[in-house]
C-alpha cells in the first residue's frame, strides 16, 4: 500500500470513529466527507501535510557545528508545514458535538449559530458588529461595497500579499494602487504610501487597504492619521491576523487608566476582514470569513450584500452576492474560538525558538544588523522575522529571508521538511493586472522579498525536536 493509500485510510478511519455521536445523520455525513477528502487530496492535502510525522519529543539534540553534515533524514525526521490533525485531536469531540447540534437543528445556512459566532467574533476584536460570509474573499468584497466604493474609484493597497487583497478591488470595480513594503516587516510602507498620496493622478483615491501580512499588524496609528489627512477610509485585511494587536504610540489617545491601549486587528478601521480558512490560527473545516466594523448601518448593508441584496425573501434592492456563512463552519469555529489565544501564544513562543535556534547556529544578524540591512548574503545568508516595537504578533507564518531561497527549499524538502513561498510574484506583476500599467522595478522591496521569502514550519503543536531539526537541516545547507 502506498503513502497517499495508508494516509486515506488513516482518515476515513478517523471519520468513522465518532459516527455513533453523529447518528441518524452520521452515513450521510460521513460519506460525503469521505468523498470531499479524496477528492481534494491532491490539491491541498497534500500541501499541508507530510507523512510520518513523529509524535511530541523531549530529546534536545545539538546544534550542528561548523562542518559537520547530518546523515539523510529518515522518514520519522520529516516535519511538516503544517498538521491539522494534531489540533483536530484536542477539539475533536467538542466539535462533533458542535456539528451535531446544527444537523439536528436542520439549520444549515445563516441561522442562530451563525449569529452567535458574530457576536463571538465581534466581543473577542472588541468591535461592535461581525458580519460573517463564506470566505475572506468575500469578506473584502463586502467591506469595500457597504463602504460605497464604486466603480472608478482607486484604493491603495500592498503588492506583496495573497491575490484577494487586489482582485476584491477589482471585482468591486475599483482600480487597485499599490505601494512598495516595509522590507522588515513587509507590511505596506506608509512612508511609500504618503508619498503615493502626495503625488498627482490620484483624485478618486478612496481607500486605503493595509494587510496585516503573516500574522503582524501595519502601522494602524500612520495610516489612520493619513487617511484622516487625506479624506480616505481604511479596511484591513486581517485574514492572517486573528487575535493580533497594535498599541498606539506615546503620543496616541490613552484610555482612562493613563495607559497607551492595544487594540485588536478588526477594531481600527471602517471594516476589517477575516478568512478562516483551514489554515488560519482560526480555521474552518472547509472556506469561510468575517466583516467586522463600529458601524451598524454598514453591518446591516453587508447583511443585505451577502444574501444577493435581499433585506426579505424575495425583495431584492441591489445587485448581492451569495456568500453566506454555513452553520457547520460556525459551529465549529465557535469551538476553536476558546482555544485561539492560547494556540497564538504558543505560536509567538515557537516563533521565539526559532529565533534562539537561528542564533546558536550562528545563523542571525545581530539585532543591530538587522535594524540596518535586511539583505541576504553569503556571509548573512538568513534575515529573522522582525516585528515592530507596537505590534502583538501571532505568527500566522514565520518567515524568513534566505539566500539562494530555491534552492535551500529544494534541500528541506529532500529532507521532508514542509517550506512554501509567500509570496512568489507580487501583485502587480500578475498577468491579470497586466492593464494597471505597472512594471518590473517599480517596487523593488515587494519583488527582493518575493525572491527571498521562505515560509518555515509553524502551528501551535511544533515541538522543539521538530524545530531543531528545521534549523539544524537550514545550518547544513549553508556550511
Amino acid at each position: 500500500m502506498d503513502d497517499y493509500s495508508r494516509s486515506a485510510q488513516f482518515r476515513r478511519k478517523e471519520i468513522c470513529r465518532g459516527s455513533h455521536l453523529l447518528r441518524p445523520w452520521g452515513d450521510f455525513f460521513i460519506s460525503h466527507a469521505w468523498t470531499l477528502f479524496r477528492q481534494s487530496q491532491p490539491r491541498t492535502c497534500l500541501l499541508l501535510q507530510s507523512p510520518s510525522v513523529t509524535a511530541p519529543s523531549t530529546r534536545r539534540g545539538p546544534l550542528p557545528q561548523a562542518g559537520h553534515k547530518s546523515p539523510e533524514a529518515s522518514p520519522s525526521a520529516a516535519v511538516p508545514l503544517l498538521d491539522l490533525r494534531r489540533q483536530y485531536e484536542q477539539v475533536r469531540a467538542e466539535v462533533l458535538v458542535a456539528v451535531e447540534r446544527v444537523c439536528a437543528s436542520q439549520h444549515y445556512v445563516l441561522g442562530p449559530e451563525v449569529e452567535a459566532f458574530e457576536r463571538e467574533i465581534a466581543g473577542f476584536c472588541g468591535a461592535r458588529e461581525a458580519v460573517g460570509c463564506a470566505s475572506g474573499t468575500d469578506a473584502l468584497w463586502l467591506a469595500l461595497v457597504a463602504a460605497r466604493v464604486q466603480p472608478g474609484d482607486q484604493v491603495l493597497t500592498t503588492p506583496f500579499s495573497f491575490f484577494a487583497s487586489a482582485s476584491a478591488i477589482a471585482r468591486a470595480g475599483a482600480r487597485p494602487v499599490f505601494a512598495d513594503i516595509d522590507p522588515g516587516t513587509f507590511n505596506l510602507d506608509p512612508a511609500r504610501v504618503e508619498k503615493v498620496l502626495r503625488s498627482v493622478g490620484n483624485a478618486r483615491l478612496r481607500a486605503l487597504l493595509p494587510v496585516h501580512l503573516y500574522g503582524q499588524c501595519a502601522d494602524m496609528d500612520a495610516f489612520s492619521d493619513l487617511a484622516a489627512e487625506f479624506g480616505l477610509i481604511v479596511i484591513e485585511d486581517a485574514a492572517q491576523a486573528i487575535g493580533a494587536e497594535w498599541t498606539r504610540g506615546a503620543k496616541r489617545p490613552t484610555d482612562a487608566a493613563g495607559e497607551s491601549k492595544a487594540r485588536r486587528a478588526g477594531s481600527m478601521g471602517l471594516a476589517a476582514t477575516f478568512s478562516f480558512y483551514p489554515t488560519k490560527n482560526l480555521s474552518a473545516y472547509g472556506e469561510a470569513g468575517m466583516v467586522t466594523t463600529n458601524n451598524p448601518d454598514l453591518a446591516a448593508h453587508m447583511r443585505r450584500l451577502r444574501n444577493h441584496g435581499s433585506p426579505q425573501r424575495y425583495l431584492h434592492q441591489e445587485l448581492g452576492w451569495n456568500c453566506r456563512l454555513d452553520a457547520i463552519q460556525a459551529a465549529i469555529l465557535r469551538v476553536k474560538l476558546k482555544y485561539v489565544e492560547g494556540w497564538n501564544e504558543l505560536r509567538r513562543q515557537r516563533a521565539s525558538t526559532y529565533t534562539c535556534l537561528f542564533a546558536k547556529a550562528g545563523l542571525a544578524a545581530t539585532k543591530s544588523a538587522i535594524n540596518e540591512q535586511t539583505s541576504v548574503t553569503t556571509k548573512s545568508p538568513v534575515s529573522l522575522p522582525q516585528c515592530s516595537p507596537q505590534a502583538h504578533h501571532v505568527f500566522h507564518q514565520y518567515v524568513i529571508r534566505a539566500h539562494r531561497r530555491d534552492e535551500l527549499r529544494a534541500f528541506l524538502t529532500g529532507r521532508k521538511i514542509g517550506t512554501e513561498v509567500y509570496y512568489p510574484i507580487p501583485l502587480h506583476l500578475q498577468p491579470c493586472f497586466i492593464y494597471l500599467g505597472y512594471r518590473d522595478g517599480d517596487f523593488p522591496e515587494a519583488e527582493r522579498a518575493a525572491k527571498e521569502v521562505l515560509a518555515l514550519p509553524m502551528f501551535p503543536e511544533l515541538t522543539e525536536d521538530e524545530q531543531r531539526r528545521v534549523v539544524q537541516s537550514i545550518a547544513d545547507f549553508y556550511t
